[in-house]
């Protein structure tokens, strides 16, 4: 559960990079109030952290298709 938490959050992550490379905006920001403020703060770092989780996935014997 935690890995499909951390693929979710990680997706998030890219899609709101995407939008910040092609269109310079900042959904995260847009949504909680600037990129100071504290939920938006709490969003990036749960992604940052979810990204490091899903790098753990690479070195998985197991496959998450089969669940």
């Amino acid at each position: 559960m935690l890995d499909i938490i951390a693929l979710i959050l990680t997706i998030i992550g890219g899609i709101n990079w995407g939008l910040i490379g092609i269109f310079q905006f900042d959904l995260v920001a847009w949504i909680f109030g600037g990129q100071g403020a504290i939920l938006s703060r709490i969003i990036y770092t749960l992604v940052g952290v979810a990204a490091l989780w899903c790098i753990s996935l690479f070195f998985r014997d197991n496959n998450l298709i089969d669940k």
